[in-house]
């Protein structure tokens, strides 16, 4: 007894306590031991039933993350007491995972016991609160105690979002005048109509452009243009139409990519009516794309980096309400863009117009709208020829310029690309002619290198721009194309087997370690699904970018049978909803860099019988395309 008191003296938050009640305190511990390593209390489910005052040895104490990987390990060692902000704060469950060492010895105090001298006891109760205090001033401490519970449904609409189709919508009825009409009488067609959006035709009755209050507002008001002009000088281009039977959210990823407030709705070749974006997101006020209109309207940087920080939330909401990965992808791509197309935008304001006409594009994962959220820039410029003495001036204008762009890409958080694909290298922003003669030279003397950099710019992307500059350089990639390719394209067959699925001989994963884990690497286990499907798209002549639209086209043109493409396509993308939850999981649940390693461990085992079949699907396509390009392998 006598020991027991002496000890207790020596005890921080009992030391406050008068010698009197320690005395009563003394009687009511419990003594408990452990003779080996035990797991006491898991973080947040187990219920402590008294304050824990260790005697000899040690209670070592952390967090586990969503990757089961310890975070702010700490260890209670004799004379320390472990329990009471969990008792107190806590709804009685332990904050932290705790395991007791070998020889470790505790005094248990009931819990009761230590509430009632927490009421009595003002200095006592006080030790627990402001320890508590403290510790929360620790943002990565107080992330795992009191995780930021998710923006309720920010940013999810009804579930029939993503499987409504336009059909189902109420279409406005086309209001058009032709060209010839005077804009005073274009006006009054549009409040006649009550319409904001009027359609303007030419001699043959084909709509060609449109006309809208801003149009007139800016154009002509503003301007102080005669009002008895034809309409014509001030219609607005292009005309962008969308198929009567696609998805809602088709048609607002579509009029963000094209900067459009306007959709022609379409049915068996004509135009049954159009859409609003204004009307569409009035209907949708929780959904991604009320999130993109913010991003949008972002007048900052700073602003625009708040916004950026905030997908991982987004995405992990989406992909909890069953969205498919292919359109998670879609609006992280559809962010990305709105931001990179702000940033742009505010550059050419700040150094002035171009000095000639250009074409910003993207590459790699985010030309091929398949972006996660480890992604990096990808990018690069190309410009129209000029005349000799103009030359310099115009490559240091637009070396100037990308350079500023990547520059603040980077300090929003769309990295710097470690490979340094970026226009900001003066290898990747060169004149028309410039790019053609790459283009001919990594398909004529084709080695591992200049393949690897024909897949990165093979899955390019228009961004901003002549959108006619890229379109002449791929009617120059179709002509290369028509020429002997057998090396080549036995080059980018043999990249494409470069990376075997993670299986050993006996069904097992095969792993290497990382960190206390062993993993294996989602994004290599995926590559070798988007290198085998750009290689029959480049043999088919098939210029689309995403992935999954080449597998449709491969399909369509009698590729890939039907069966095929389902398994293909299945596989690609549940390995992606897989990556898009970890990577989320990370940013969001556990503060850390994004990753692309998996333990399989974490798996259950339906998820790691699923794997396994998919593993299976990438080996047999892997063996149809090394009989098919690569037959002297």
């Amino acid at each position: 007894m006598d020991n027991r008191l002496a000890f207790l003296k020596t005890v921080e938050p009992f030391s406050l306590l008068p010698e009197e009640v320690l005395d009563g305190v003394v009687d009511l511990l419990q003594e408990v031991q452990y003779p080996k390593d035990a797991l006491i209390y898991q973080q947040d489910v187990s219920k402590l039933r008294g304050l824990d005052i260790i005697v000899e040895g040690e209670y070592e104490t952390f967090f586990y993350d969503s990757e089961q990987q310890k975070r702010l390990p700490e260890v209670y060692g004799p004379g320390t007491c472990y329990g009471g902000m969990s008792i107190l704060l806590n709804k009685k469950r332990s904050l932290r995972t705790v395991l007791a060492h070998k020889g470790t010895k505790v005094l248990s105090l009931p819990r009761r016991d230590f509430r009632a001298l927490c009421l009595a006891y003002e200095p006592f109760f006080h030790y627990f609160t402001a320890r508590y205090g403290q510790r929360m001033l620790n943002e990565e401490y107080a992330h795992f105690v009191k995780p930021t519970p998710a923006p309720e449904q920010n940013f999810i609409a009804a579930d029939q979002l993503y499987s409504r189709r336009l059909e189902t919508l109420e279409a406005r009825d086309v209001v058009s005048c032709p060209g010839t009409t005077p804009i005073y009488e274009a006006a009054r067609r549009m409040a006649s109509g009550k319409v904001s959006c009027l359609f303007v035709t030419d001699e043959a009755s084909k709509i060609v452009g449109y006309v809208t209050d801003i149009t007139l507002r800016d154009n002509v008001v503003a301007r102080q243009l005669d009002a008895a002009r034809p309409v014509s000088e001030v219609t607005d281009t292009p005309i962008v139409s969308i198929r009567r039977d696609a998805y809602v959210y088709e048609a607002i990823l579509l009029m963000f990519q094209t900067k459009t407030r306007y959709l022609l709705v379409e049915q068996a070749g004509e135009y049954v009516g159009f859409l609003s974006r204004n009307k569409l997101l009035s209907d949708l006020a929780q959904s991604p794309f009320m999130f993109i209109q913010a991003v949008k309207l972002a007048q900052s940087t700073r602003e625009l980096k708040r916004r950026w920080g905030m997908v991982p939330d987004m995405v992990n909401q989406l992909l909890s309400r069953g969205v498919k990965p292919e359109i998670v992808n879609q609006v992280i791509t559809t962010v990305a863009d709105t931001i990179a197309l702000k940033v742009i935008e505010g550059v050419l304001a700040e150094q002035g117009p171009a000095p000639a006409k250009f074409v910003f594009i993207v590459l790699g994962s985010e030309g091929r709208k398949e972006q996660t959220l480890v992604t990096d820039q990808d990018n690069a410029i190309i410009y129209e020829d000029k005349a000799n003495e103009q030359r310099e001036l115009v490559r240091e204008y637009f070396l100037r310029f990308a350079t500023s762009v990547s520059d603040q890409l980077n300090d929003i958080g769309l990295h710097f690309c470690s490979g340094g694909f970026m226009a900001k290298n003066p290898k990747w922003t060169h004149s028309l002619s410039h790019w053609k003669r790459n283009y001919h030279q990594w398909m004529s003397e084709s080695n591992a290198e200049t393949v690897m950099k024909f897949s990165t710019f093979f899955d390019c992307r228009y961004l901003y721009g002549e959108a006619s500059i890229m379109e002449e350089l791929r009617e120059f990639l179709h002509e290369e194309l028509q020429g002997p390719l057998d090396r080549f394209l036995f080059l980018m067959a043999k990249n494409a087997l470069q990376y075997e699925p993670p299986l050993t001989f006996f069904r097992g994963f095969r792993t290497f370690t990382q960190g206390t884990q062993q993993v294996f690497d989602l994004k290599k286990t995926m590559s070798p699904i988007v290198d085998l499907v750009r290689v029959y798209a480049l043999k088919n002549q098939i210029f689309a970018t995403n992935t999954g639209e080449r597998l449709a086209q491969l399909r369509d043109k009698g590729v890939f049978t039907t069966k095929e493409y389902e398994e293909l396509l299945q596989a690609y993308y549940y390995l992606m909803g897989m990556r898009l939850k970890k990577q989320a999981r990370q940013i969001s649940d556990d503060h850390t860099a994004p990753t692309n390693y998996l333990d399989p461990k974490q798996l259950t085992q339906v998820e790691q019988v699923t794997i396994k079949e998919i593993f299976k699907v990438i080996s047999d396509f892997q063996l149809k395309i090394k009989v098919s390009f690569t037959k002297a392998l």
